[in-house]
């Protein structure tokens, strides 16, 4: 599902809402949660999940082309961990 697909079924669900009202919520929840883990918080949705970062320390990887050595600066990479609920709805063992 893409962004625009899920913007489609809230406003099908919800059609006392403008669509363009959904898409600037949709986008507001979404930089929110980016802004946050640009900052180094951690953000939890409860019985969906956990989206956190995780750093990635510096280390000489290899150009699979060419086979030379290149240096890999040090990064942070975004990290999602399911909830219980989620975990357990996927399996058929949720409501």
């Amino acid at each position: 599902m893409i962004k625009s697909e899920l913007v489609q079924r809230i406003a099908e669900r919800n059609t006392h809402l403008y669509q363009r009202d959904i898409e600037n919520i949709v986008g507001s929840i979404l930089d929110e949660i980016v802004k946050a883990l640009a900052r180094g918080d951690r953000v939890e949705l409860r019985g969906f999940g956990a989206f956190s970062t995780k750093e990635r320390a510096a280390r000489v990887g290899r150009n699979p082309r060419t086979g030379d050595s290149v240096k890999v600066d040090q990064k942070f990479v975004p990290v999602f961990k399911t909830g219980k609920e989620l975990r357990l709805r996927l399996n058929g063992k949720g409501g």
